[in-house]
């Protein structure tokens, strides 16, 4: 059908790696990261077709449903989401700073792309419960009304599952703030 990935988050590091293993056994899919996050949580994230992501996301989740924190399966993600989880970018002139910060690493992911796929933004970091006690966060930019309209359509996609934190925009972010965050 098409490119898309999955995760599943889990509360223990046994869960996680049995969740692993079912999944790439269930279906034709690449293990993305597969790995420990604060606090002893364990995520997998997966690629492939959509059908074998969301075949092997399912497996996972009825296999370990105990231990499943959060979960999705993405159909043909925003492009920008793997640089954006791998390292900060420094952006160009900005005009706008959205925060976004959830209780699970999968709800960051989804609110990711929510917001690039809602307009014309630029995902500068997306950190995944390392540090943060399970907690995630990203940032994005833009003009000021691109990133009030992401964060507004990301929040409302966060909140459906209970995940969502907090969040704002800050129109004209000081050059200091963006030295001291990226």
């Amino acid at each position: 059908m098409g490119k898309a990935i999955g995760m599943v988050e889990l509360t223990t590091v046994s869960a996680g790696v049995t969740c692993a293993d079912t999944m790439i056994k269930t279906a034709e899919v690449d293990i993305i990261q597969s790995s420990t996050v604060c606090p002893g949580k364990y995520i997998v994230i997966i690629s492939g077709e959509l059908s074998a992501v969301k075949a092997s996301v399912e497996a996972a989740k009825s296999i370990r449903a105990d231990k499943v924190i959060d979960s999705f399966v993405l159909g043909n993600p925003a492009d920008a989401i793997f640089p954006a989880i791998y390292g900060a970018t420094a952006p160009e002139n900005p005009e706008a700073l959205g925060v976004l910060e959830s209780y699970s690493a999968a709800s960051a992911i989804v609110a990711a792309d929510t917001a690039a796929k809602t307009s014309l933004v630029d995902l500068v970091e997306l950190r995944l419960a390392k540090g943060m006690c399970g907690k995630s966060y990203l940032f994005i930019t833009g003009t000021v009304s691109a990133v009030q309209a992401a964060i507004e359509k990301a929040q409302s996609e966060v909140a459906e599952k209970g995940m969502l934190l907090d969040s704002s925009v800050i129109p004209s972010p000081d050059k200091k703030l963006w030295q001291s965050i990226l």
